[in-house]
């Protein structure tokens, strides 16, 4: 914690630096290039710190801009952009010319926020991705934005990853590509191995810390991460990216453009591979994917057509690493062996391999295969000057299973008859085992824009989806068959899942510095579930909810380049199938309530920028692991009445010259559960005892999170960053046990990017990116169960060790 405060003091001490180099001001007015209309709310960046935003008279100033701040950037939703060339202290007459090329961004804008929502919010680049997108997934790539942890199954970026915002899950954060939903609906998960380098297809992210604004797909209860994949370019363009790395790590890309043909279509397409061994023993990744998209540009109407599958097959790395191997307890190890009655050669397996490399599996085929196609059609038509429709619909076919090697499981288990042997009578078997999904999800979304170009800018939208997925399990061999046939089904059930949300919002500029935002979202979803599960109990759900969630900001100027803002939102949110599915009697899951404060302040000044955040979420009936299960053993998660979290969010700048920069940002919170109650299960007497936690933290919700980017670039193709992490300590459970935790972490990752253009190509780059350079020791997961037997409490941990140093290098070709 000491590297930590003194990071962040010496970051703030910087920041609050009068700003001596600051020596110019530019001040100027944005309009339409056909009819000289002002346009408000123009974006424009001065560099990558300072920038403005138009006010109702299409004007800007932009104070004490850097003598190296040499062009600025000029864009509005809808309009071509410009790069403005700046000398000394100009005054600026800028206009812009409508196009239809742009419609990309006018598709997204209905589900993104600005300076002017009153939330905060990232804005994440393709130039920011690209600097080390080197074969991790996306999760480890936004890394280092604020109040986000991620996390690897494997250890090393590649396969099974997850991000936490805030310390919410993946099943509490909405995803969206290109405004069309992409949680799984079932689960509300995101599973990132089934887009493999999909971050070589993205052009922006936005992420929505909290509620967010509204949108389409499952409730956001942490975060909503808006991905872009479509923009327009006008020249004909091929790529070649390849990388290689530790663990035997390959990604290898492939992207090629066609510009704009006869000024109305453009083509795109991408083909990847990415492959590792895993840090992990046996936590290998094969992945493939595409990406093919057309577009046709009209006067008034743009279509554009995507087309990406992604197909995964991962060895199984999702069980942990005991705490008594982690910490090299033989002691403790053998231990474990014997009160889990753990086999011979799993015995010797998890005695003989690394501590931090265990693998419970050792079948070969102990993998997960899926394969995710999706289709999309993004519309969007200009109705007039001021009215905007867009239009989209989508597919996505998802089909896949999971293999595993059972030792000695019931016949009973899977539906079956036990095997009479001469005298003998069999009850179980050695056998593999398939489980299956199957589901497709299919739906459309729509939003009308208006922008009156003076006080009003309104959007009204929405959408519709479907989900139907069948879930079954086939057994496929067995050391004692019998009569069992060829891939036995011993389970099947499927789901339906409809949702439908309508939303309203509107900015209005009340004065010059005042700005209110409003949205409101009624959503209503249907889930019926019907069947027999895998452990062979009957299915019968039938749930429907609606929800109304509004939300409300408004934002206030104080300067020229500072303002405070206020907003206040209310998020809803439905039980996932596996809270249907494990449910117990008197215990059936309800929906959550979120209400959502944030308020905060931004500022920019001369060679600095700084935000200031502060949020509060207050949960009703939050879902939380309690340690009660259900009658067939399976954990289950409670509705607790009250919780929250609670924290401030500080961001900073700095450039001290054209050749140094400094980004950080720092997350201080407290996450709580107001009256927390553990179960533990008692097999000596049956039923629970019970120990009263009172207040108690939320798990896997640290306190402290901060991120740093420090880049230094003599030239102007050279650049050096060191990229420094620190998550606080977490806990594994919701009782703020010691022994139950994920120690403070502190990485630092060293990237060095190296371009130069000759005369054969247009681009040629070197990339290199070694991670944890100090091989700092750590777990990013894990999980803990309890129970007493034989008059004593056993307390099983398991970890999620992440790699030590390891390095990633790449080469990409641009022509």
């Amino acid at each position: 914690m000491r590297k930590v405060t003194t990071c962040l003091t010496l970051l703030f001490s910087i920041l609050f630096i009068s700003s001596v180099f600051a020596q110019k001001t530019i001040t100027g007015y944005v309009t339409d290039s056909e009819d000289g209309k002002p346009l408000p709310g123009a974006s424009v960046k001065a560099g990558e710190i300072r920038g403005a935003v138009t006010d109702k008279n299409g004007s800007f100033t932009l104070k004490n801009l850097s003598e190296n701040i040499t062009a600025l950037d000029v864009s509005y939703v809808g309009y071509q952009s410009a790069s403005i060339k700046v000398s000394g202290n100009d005054e600026l007459e800028i206009k812009l010319s409508k196009s239809t090329f742009q419609a990309d961004e006018v598709i997204i804008n209905a589900t993104r926020v600005n300076d002017k929502t009153g939330m905060a919010y990232t804005n994440v680049s393709a130039e920011a991705i690209n600097k080390q997108n080197l074969g991790q997934d996306l999760p480890v790539l936004l890394n280092f934005t604020p109040s986000l942890v991620s996390t690897s199954d494997a250890g090393g970026g590649v396969g099974y990853t997850g991000i936490r915002i805030r310390g919410s899950d993946a099943t509490r954060i909405n995803v969206t590509v290109n405004g069309i939903p992409y949680n799984d609906a079932e689960s509300q998960g995101v599973f990132w191995v089934n887009m493999p380098d999909f971050a070589s297809s993205v052009s922006s992210i936005q992420i929505q810390r909290g509620v967010g604004t509204s949108t389409n797909g499952a409730g956001s209860f942490g975060a909503t991460v808006n991905i872009n994949t479509n923009a327009f370019r006008q020249e004909p363009y091929a790529e070649l990216n390849n990388s290689y790395g530790s663990f035997n790590t390959f990604k290898n890309t492939i992207k090629l453009g066609s510009g704009l043909v006869k000024d109305k279509f453009t083509f795109d397409a991408r083909l990847s591979r990415v492959s590792s061994d895993g840090f992990v023993d046996r936590a290998s990744s094969e992945l493939h994917s595409y990406y093919l998209s057309g577009g046709y540009f009209g006067k008034k109407s743009f279509v554009r057509v995507n087309v990406f599958s992604g197909r995964e097959r991962t060895y199984q790395s999702w069980n942990g690493v005991p705490e008594a191997k982690l910490r090299g307890d033989r002691e403790g190890i053998l231990a474990y062996i014997d009160r889990n009655g753990i086999g011979e050669k799993d015995a010797q397996n998890l005695l003989n391999s690394d501590d931090r490399t265990y693998n419970s599996y050792t079948y070969k085929n102990e993998v997960d295969n899926y394969r995710q196609d999706h289709y999309q059609i993004v519309s969007s038509h200009n109705l007039g000057d001021k009215w905007i429709f867009n239009l989209n619909a989508f597919l996505v076919r998802g089909l896949g299973y999971y293999e595993q090697y059972r030792t000695q499981d019931d016949y009973s288990s899977y539906n079956l008859p036990n095997i009479v042997v001469g005298s003998d009578t069999l009850t179980s078997t050695d056998l593999i085992r398939r489980r299956w999904l199957d589901n497709y999800f299919y739906g459309s979304t729509f939003s009308l824009d208006y922008n009156s170009f003076k006080k009003l800018t309104a959007s009204i939208g929405g959408g519709w989806n479907q989900y139907d997925g069948d879930h079954y399990g086939q057994i496929i061999w067995a050391r004692n068959a019998g009569n069992i046939e060829n891939e036995h089904r011993y389970y099947y059930s499927d789901g339906t899942k409809k949702d439908f949300n309508v939303y309203g919002k509107l900015y209005y500029q009340f004065t010059d510095k005042l700005n209110a935002f409003a949205d409101i979202q009624f959503r209503q979803v249907s889930h019926r579930i019907s069947g027999t599960d895998n452990d062979l109990t009957q299915l019968a759900f039938d749930e429907s909810y609606s929800f109304v969630n509004p939300k409300a900001g408004l934002t206030y100027r104080l300067a020229e380049q500072s303002s405070v803002y206020a907003s206040y939102s209310v998020g809803n949110r439905e039980p996932n199938r596996d809270d249907f599915t494990s449910s117990t009697a008197g215990l059936f899951p309800k929906n959550e309530s979120l209400q959502n404060l944030e308020a905060g302040f931004r500022t920019q000044k001369g060679i600095w920028a700084f935000a200031a955040n502060y949020y509060l979420m207050k949960y009703k009936n939050q879902l939380v692991l309690t340690g009660q299960i259900n009658d067939v053993g399976n954990s289950i998660r409670v509705n607790v009445p009250k919780s929250y979290r609670t924290g401030v969010e500080l961001e900073g700048a700095v450039a001290f010259s054209k050749f140094l920069k400094w980004n950080a940002n720092a997350t201080f919170s407290q996450n709580k559960i107001n009256n927390f109650t553990e179960y533990i299960v008692d097999y000596d007497n049956g039923g629970y005892q019970t120990v009263d936690h009172g207040k108690s933290d939320i798990s896997f919700s640290p306190n402290v999170i901060v991120g740093s980017q420090l880049t230094y670039s003599p030239k102007t193709n050279l650049e050096l960053a060191l990229l420094t992490k620190y998550v606080g300590k977490q806990y594994l459970d919701n009782t703020s046990s010691e022994t139950r935790k994920l120690d403070a972490y502190f990485t630092n990752d060293v990237r060095l990017t190296w371009t130069i253009k000759p005369a054969w190509t247009r681009e040629i780059s070197f990339n290199l990116l070694v991670n944890n350079v100090l091989s700092e020791q750590y777990e990013s997961n894990g999980y803990t169960y309890g129970y007493l037997a034989g008059g004593a409490l056993t307390q099983e941990n398991f970890y999620f060790p992440q790699a030590g140093r390891n390095f990633l290098v790449g080469v990409s070709f641009k022509f």
